[in-house]
């Protein structure tokens, strides 16, 4: 089980590096004027927006230095833990939200231009093996809704950071800008088809998970990101190592197919274009970086 520590083999299929793992977010000094001030915030637009500079290099750091309340050290591949034991801890900027069943985070190393977490709190699960959790009927069943809830809050998100640059979005902005300068009612049906967003964000858990608390990646499909920064990362979001949470309950079958490992070390394909740039890794990420230009305009 992943919750029993790395093995050899596991830590051969993480996707995030040892500085990723070590990092543990840390709360502000005083969670209750930042929870004051999320409450004041939008969900749609400020909650889901990245900050200016990529995290720094981490050092590891716990919940109990900053938080006397909390009981629970969470270092390491238990930093997830953090944000299920206080999200209100957090400001605004890392915790989109939660409740009492769930905490939605934006991660702290995106490997997206929009990178969030769902993480569950229920306790008799939040430890499992991701593939054993999702085999429960109703944890399933609550995970894919509350995914694809979050799914179609980065849509919008998506439209709102670069709906501006979209040929689609623009030519329907257009188009109802000059329905209202001739004082002409607006016909949905007539107007040109705007972008589905939803199309561009993907969603799943990882085969072989790095952190030991069960979370579901929900991000935008671009992978434009100055975090991504080696050939498993990118992997991890552009092969069978990510499973959709639509495809559970898994077969046996298909369980041992996912796990059988090798997914990190294939060859890395653009996701748009589909061009094999073998193992060149640089020569991949400069090509993401003008794909990323043309993935807006569409």
């Amino acid at each position: 089980m992943d919750t029993e520590g790395p093995t050899k083999a596991h830590v051969a299929q993480d996707a995030t590096t040892g500085e990723e793992i070590s990092g543990t977010a840390i709360p502000p000094s005083n969670p209750n004027k930042d929870r004051d001030i999320a409450q004041k915030r939008n969900a749609f637009t400020e909650l889901l927006s990245p900050s200016k500079n990529p995290p720094a290099e981490p050092t590891r750091s716990t919940l109990t230095r900053h938080d006397p309340t909390a009981l629970t050290t969470f270092a390491g591949r238990a930093g997830l833990g953090a944000y299920i034991h206080a999200p209100q801890s957090f400001p605004s900027s890392r915790v989109i939200s939660f409740d009492e069943s769930f905490v939605t985070i934006n991660d702290l190393y995106p490997k997206s231009s929009i990178h969030t977490l769902l993480l569950p709190r229920d306790p008799a699960k939040q430890l499992l093996h991701p593939f054993e959790a999702l085999q429960d009927p109703e944890f399933l069943s609550t995970i894919q809704e509350e995914v694809r809830k979050l799914r179609v809050l980065v849509a919008k998100e998506l439209q709102r950071r670069f709906g501006k640059y979209s040929t689609k979005e623009r030519s329907r902005e257009a188009a109802m800008e000059k329905a209202l300068e001739e004082g002409k009612a607006i016909n949905e049906a007539s107007l040109p088809q705007g972008r589905d967003w939803s199309k561009d964000v993907i969603s799943g858990v990882h085969t072989h998970p790095s952190m030991s608390h069960v979370h579901v990646h929900v991000l935008s499909v671009d992978r434009h990101s100055e975090c991504m920064r080696h050939r498993k990362h990118y992997n991890s979001f552009a092969t069978d190592f990510l499973v959709d949470v639509g495809e559970f309950p898994l077969s046996e079958e298909e369980i041992i197919r996912r796990k059988k490992g090798g997914w990190l070390d294939r060859d890395l394909v653009c996701w748009r274009c589909g061009r094999n740039y073998k193992n060149k890794f640089k020569a991949l990420k400069h090509h993401l970086e003008e794909e990323f230009e043309e993935w807006k305009k569409e």
